[in-house]
């Protein structure tokens, strides 16, 4: 398993159109990925899982990614970070 912590920075938080582009780009992978947020693990290949967890700006979530693929899945979720989520 490999997991990196991150403080989301966009305004508005992982509202749905991040929330969706997270989610569509997790589900390529076939390890498992998930969130840890809150005190919860969240399904981060499921929308409405995302959505439920009302991550807002400056809330830190950890990426955890657990597979075959799970380096690329990681990479894949830092790529988007950077990139502010598409925002």
């Amino acid at each position: 398993m490999v997991s990196k912590k991150y403080t989301i920075k966009n305004e508005q938080g992982l509202h749905m159109r991040p929330a969706g582009l997270v989610t569509k780009e997790m589900m390529k992978f076939n390890s498992d990925v998930s969130f840890a947020v809150n005190g919860a693990t969240i399904n981060a290949k499921s929308i409405m899982n995302v959505m439920a967890a009302c991550i807002k700006c400056g809330t830190e979530i950890e990426v955890q990614c657990n597979g075959a693929d799970e380096e690329a899945a990681l990479a894949k979720f830092d790529e988007l970070y950077n990139n502010g989520f598409g925002e």
